[in-house]
């Protein structure tokens, strides 16, 4: 049976309550900040592509941006299972001031780092360590933020573990509101030149709050107990207890995980695949984006809230399979009507599927792993699947439009993945008991 965080007793209901409020805030204002450099990455991909990757082809120029982007992710694995396990060793606050301090760093060097007509191969090699410092930043934070969140109250965990994926979506408004906004009023040039880095530099204004928040935020009550059993030599070490006794949990986080992760790339991917391969308009294009971003953002609560009163698998299961079954038939609409209103409307549905079926993921992640090892096994399931169904993600649609010559190839990528977290959900509730 999955263990789960301890309950609050009935007096201590109420300063929880508040506590719980604070962690909200510590958690998602890291996340968004961390997310929100992810994604600008992914919007900004054809300005970053021309001043650090010079090709004759843009085609070609466009897949070297996405490959630094899924390069950057081979690292999470690693710093999954280093900060991971710094999480549930000396507590989740001190991992997520450490996963902030680190972004930050890489945010600063994707925002400063001179183009390639000034440095040269260094200035390619510049951004790929940017990148690496922030997917490595962004290996811990997944797994500490969510359990910091799910150990709150163990009756809210489904509404408590949506603002992991909630702050998601505040990072997709502000990055595509960003993004939005300087291509309406910058040239393509403008951009080109210093636009793009715009975004970035306002990143770094937030994050030094974000730290200020976390530092002051209370320890998750879960720790309190395992640090001491650690000491008295009764708690394995995390990395070891998650490799030896929970191989089940890390398959059923990370199969649960793959449509959400290749879904949330598809939709950041789909303002470059509407200017590139329908011609859209820019601004328009990353405006729809801020539409779905709005969606997840509200959404995804509302979801956690229905988790906790009727069950998460019944919710998750049902949008699993839409997913899977809508991305079809909406990429060819899309492709024979191109158009603002197609591609807002497209994007749209896949955010409401998506803040359905994410809403509650992060509790049913979380009950995969006891709370000595919970952050490890998180941070290394996330990452794992990260990296390999996320990451690569735009490469790989790129990779298959270019093949296929068929602009809808990246649908059938998303229906194959659909039908691997249905099995998944199904594991979570034969071996686990997840409901």
């Amino acid at each position: 049976m999955t263990a789960v965080s301890p309950q609050p007793t009935e007096p201590s209901a109420p300063p929880r309550r508040a506590s719980a409020k604070r962690a909200i805030a510590a958690a998602t204002i890291g996340n968004a900040l961390e997310f929100y450099d992810l994604a600008l990455y992914a919007l900004m991909a054809t300005y970053i592509g021309k001043t650090f990757f010079p090709a004759d082809t843009p085609g070609i120029q466009l897949l070297q941006t996405y490959a630094v982007f899924g390069i950057s992710y081979l690292i999470r694995p690693i710093g999954g299972l280093l900060l991971g396990s710094y999480a549930d060793r000396r507590g989740r606050k001190q991992a997520l001031m450490l996963s902030i301090r680190l972004m930050v760093l890489g945010t600063g060097l994707m925002a400063f780092m001179p183009g390639y007509a000034t440095l040269g191969f260094a200035a390619p090699l510049g951004i790929v360590l940017a990148r690496l410092i922030q997917g490595f930043a962004a290996s811990g934070e997944f797994g500490a933020a969510t359990a910091f969140l799910v150990e709150q109250d163990g009756r809210r965990k489904g509404f408590l573990g949506s603002f992991q994926f909630a702050s998601q979506g505040i990072a997709t408004v502000l990055a595509s509101g960003c993004a939005a906004g300087l291509t309406a009023v910058l040239s393509e040039a403008q951009m080109t030149a210093w636009g793009w880095r715009l975004p970035f530099v306002l990143g770094l204004l937030v994050g030094p709050a974000g730290y200020v928040i976390r530092r002051c935020v209370e320890e998750s009550p879960a720790m309190t107990q395992v640090p001491a059993a650690r000491e008295r030599g009764r708690a394995p070490s995390p990395i070891r207890s998650v490799f030896r006794r929970h191989w089940s949990g890390l398959l059923i986080a990370g199969g649960a995980l793959v449509v959400s992760t290749a879904l949330n790339y598809t939709l950041q991917y789909l303002p470059t695949f509407a200017i590139r391969q329908l011609g859209l308009d820019d601004s328009l294009s990353f405006t729809a984006l801020l539409i779905t971003g709005t969606v997840l953002t509200f959404g995804t609560p509302v979801v956690g809230l229905l988790a906790d009163r009727f069950g998460r698998l019944r919710i998750m299961v049902p949008a699993a399979a839409l997913i899977g079954l809508s991305a079809v038939p909406l990429f060819l609409w899309l492709a024979k009507a191109p158009s603002f209103p197609a591609l807002a409307l497209c994007m749209t549905v896949l955010g409401l599927l998506k803040a359905a079926y994410f809403g509650a993921l992060p509790s049913v992640m979380a009950d995969a792993f006891p709370a000595e090892a919970r952050a490890t096994g998180l941070a290394f399931s996330y990452n794992t699947t990260v990296a390999l169904f996320g990451g690569f993600t735009p490469a790989i649609a790129t990779a298959l439009i270019t093949a296929t010559g068929s602009p809808i190839s990246p649908s059938y990528y998303l229906l194959a993945l659909s039908a691997l977290s249905v099995a998944s959900l199904a594991g979570a509730y034969r071996i686990r008991g997840i409901r």
